[in-house]
């Protein structure tokens, strides 16, 4: 990881280059994004098939259910914190503030990882849908790297223009995709299999069946993105009001958007035959099932939906990875210059560079090996491994949360009821690390691999070598550069300290945080 050793000199000041533009989001914008960012249609037609495929576990529908309530009760203390710290970092800043630098360092690498691995698996799923779509509707030959590419040079552009524009093509672009999913799913449940609308997808004892934590993980995956609503606060107008309400709104409503038309797949497939028909079909598994009733038109104009929904949560994610990169720029923990923006739209001009090459990178080695299923290997697997990724994030910070407040009982914080204080993130921390321990004991299924496959231990076992390694740079600028180390976690505040003479004496005596 590169970095930026070398101490400011006489204090140093927040310069416009490392300023994020402000108050330039409304809370619709935020929710538009986010939302965006789980993709919806992506989520119904290729996460939820693909789960069914891989896993062979019936209740898929439920687990969205059951993972929206507990990211419900995760998000209340989330929420809380947003409104007490403003930092693109989020995750990163949450747990820097709540169980100390080195912890937060350490989280800061998993998130990175994270939600790089979500952006870059995501081009595995849209360069083969949109090479099928153009050999189908127009016999072009085109290979899906190609395909991929194409969509990575566009993002590439919009990464680096205005947050606003962005949140303009992905409001479009979502609203289109939502209304198709849900004409798909009514014509679904208007057809059910042996005529009988069947409940067995949705019914509760499914969670206490094998392979359970496969499924959650599958649904934690379809709504990754919802959290980043944070990661915009310092771009959102009144954040501290709009934040949370940005938060709950796309959580609820993606819930049950996700419940309702995967539910109506099983519904029109059956429930005995949803698993075989996901496996045989994979993506194409919606259209199948809506194929005899509704006109070619229709199935086109979902095709094209697919993709533009894959489109938009490329972009999403991919300013969100940006935005982490530019807060660990901004804090001096990598380069400063990846702490910079564009001087005309204000976008984290580096960080958005940096992720645009490294998905060119994991491209390039994708499209050289014939061994490698871009949708399966690349779109299955680096998506879920990221959904893991944030997992992790929300655990952690579930127990930073509970930390933070235990410390700080003075002032405003004193004003926050003990539910959004203790009780929710207690029981969020209980809830989410439950899950990822299941998980982590099932990520064979998750993947589809053998118990024995190596992917089933390199992929998990990546998270853990980052925030080892984040966790050593911080202990490492704790002794080598403590001015460095005393910003980590401060955002915008970062860039303003002045350290004192004393105060560098005090904190290497003070005790480690």
């Amino acid at each position: 990881m590169p970095v930026s050793t070398a101490p400011p000199t006489g204090g140093y000041t927040s310069k416009v280059d490392s300023a994020l533009d402000q108050n330039k989001l409304t809370v619709l914008t935020v929710i538009l994004m986010v939302i965006a960012a789980a993709a919806p249609f992506t989520v119904i037609a290729g996460g939820a098939t693909a789960g069914w495929a891989v896993t062979g576990v019936l209740g898929i529908p439920v687990a969205y259910v059951a993972m929206a309530a507990m990211l419900g009760i995760f998000s209340v203390g989330y929420t809380e914190m947003s409104r007490h710290i403003v930092n693109s970092g989020a995750f990163y800043a949450y747990v820097a503030q709540g169980l100390g630098r080195v912890t937060g360092l350490g989280a800061a690498g998993v998130a990175v990882l994270a939600y790089n691995f979500m952006q870059i698996g995501l081009y595995g799923g849209f360069g083969p849908v949109l090479s099928g779509f153009l050999a189908d509707q127009w016999g072009i030959d085109l290979k899906w790297w190609a395909c991929a590419f194409i969509a990575w040079a566009v993002i590439a552009v919009l990464g680096v223009l205005s947050i606003e524009f962005s949140g303009i093509v992905l409001g479009v672009l979502l609203g289109a995709e939502v209304i198709i999913a849900l004409v798909f799913s009514v014509v679904e449940l208007a057809h059910p299999a042996g005529g009988t609308v069947t409940f067995d997808t949705v019914n509760p004892s499914q969670l206490f069946s094998a392979g359970t934590g496969a499924a959650l993980a599958t649904a934690v995956a379809g709504f990754v993105g919802f959290e980043s609503t944070a990661v915009y606060s310092e771009e959102t107008r009144n954040a501290k009001r709009n934040i949370p309400r940005a938060t709950y709104l796309s959580l609820i409503i993606i819930g049950l958007l996700y419940a309702f038309c995967s539910w109506a797949m099983s519904v029109a497939a059956g429930p005995d035959k949803i698993i075989g028909l996901s496996t045989e079909n994979s993506s194409e598994t919606m259209f199948v099932l809506v194929s005899p009733h509704l006109a070619e038109i229709w199935l086109t104009l979902g095709h094209a939906l697919f993709i533009t929904s894959l489109f938009a949560a490329l972009l999403a994610f991919h300013n969100t990875a940006a935005r982490y990169t530019f807060a660990l720029g901004r804090e001096r923990v990598l380069f400063s210059f990846f702490g910079t923006t564009g001087r005309r739209f204000r976008a984290p001009l580096w960080g958005s560079l940096t992720q645009t090459i490294l998905a060119a990178v994991v491209l390039a080695v994708f499209a050289a090996s014939d061994g490698l299923d871009p949708f399966v290997h690349l779109f299955f697997w680096w998506t879920v491994t990221g959904g893991f990724g944030v997992l992790i994030l929300m655990t952690v910070t579930s127990v930073a949360v509970l930390a933070f407040f235990l410390r700080n009982r003075d002032g405003e914080v004193a004003q926050v009821s003990p539910w959004r204080r203790f009780i929710a993130p207690a029981i969020g921390a209980v809830l989410l690390g439950g899950v990822l321990i299941v998980t982590i004991l099932e990520f064979d299924t998750l993947l589809g691999v053998k118990p024995t496959d190596l992917a089933r231990y390199l992929f998990p076992g990546l998270f853990l070598a980052a925030a080892l390694v984040g966790a050593a740079w911080a202990a490492f600028l704790r002794a080598g550069n403590p001015d460095t180390y005393r910003g980590i976690g401060q955002g915008v505040s970062a860039a303003l300290l002045t350290v004192q003479p004393e105060d560098t004496a005090a904190h290497r005596a003070g005790p480690s945080r």
